[in-house]
């Protein structure tokens, strides 16, 4: 039986860079035989977290806490519990991630277990054994953006890890804003390809 894997996108442009990378790491996964899934946060209603820590305060392993919220997110959350490998995309804005994907991954307190008086969190999905590939994008050229713009990795990877995933891969597109209508080059698509193909394989 193939894999399933499911892509959270957190960009404002459809048909752009990030997108357009995440679309070509799900057809090399599906040609290695893999079911996939696309997330697009921009398509979804996800309110944001209130930090009453409801979610947090029910003991359990493997499974989120409960949310005050009623909206998109228990359904993001079943995809990625049936996940064998996540892709998380965002450019970077301003040094960070979109709000988009900020907004996804502060929901996302729902997996740990953090009662009251507790001086920190344990992860709930701890061994759940995904694997995850980071996609992210900047205007400078991606050696740079490594070393000047490390938080959205930063950031992507502290996600992956409460979602049970280790990223195994994290691709950098740079120079993402030379034209307003930036798109992804030939090499790079190739590039995200593989990449996909690589994590089913």
């Amino acid at each position: 039986m193939g894999k399933k894997v499911v892509a959270i996108v957190g960009t404002y442009r459809k048909g752009r860079v990030i997108d357009s990378a995440v679309d070509e790491i799900l057809k090399g996964a599906a040609a290695g035989g893999a079911e996939t899934v696309k997330i697009d946060l921009m398509d979804k209603h996800i309110e944001f977290c209130s930090n009453c820590r409801a979610c947090t305060q029910a003991e359990g392993v493997g499974a989120p806490g409960k949310c005050v919220q009623d909206d998109d997110m228990t359904a993001i959350l079943d995809e990625i519990a049936g996940a064998d490998v996540l892709v998380l995309a965002s450019p970077v804005n301003v040094g960070r991630v979109t709000a988009l994907m900020k907004r996804f991954i502060e929901r996302l307190v729902v997996l740990v277990y953090w009662p009251w008086g507790a001086p920190a969190p344990k992860c709930r999905m701890t061994g759940a054994g995904k694997e995850a590939i980071t996609v992210t994008s900047s205007a400078c050229p991606a050696f740079l953006g490594r070393i000047l713009m490390p938080a959205p990795l930063r950031l992507l990877k502290t996600a992956s890890k409460l979602m049970g995933a280790k990223v195994r891969k994290s691709l950098y597109f740079g120079l993402a804003a030379k034209t307003e209508d930036g798109t992804l080059s030939e090499k790079n698509r190739f590039k995200a390809y593989k990449a996909g193909q690589k994590l089913v394989g």
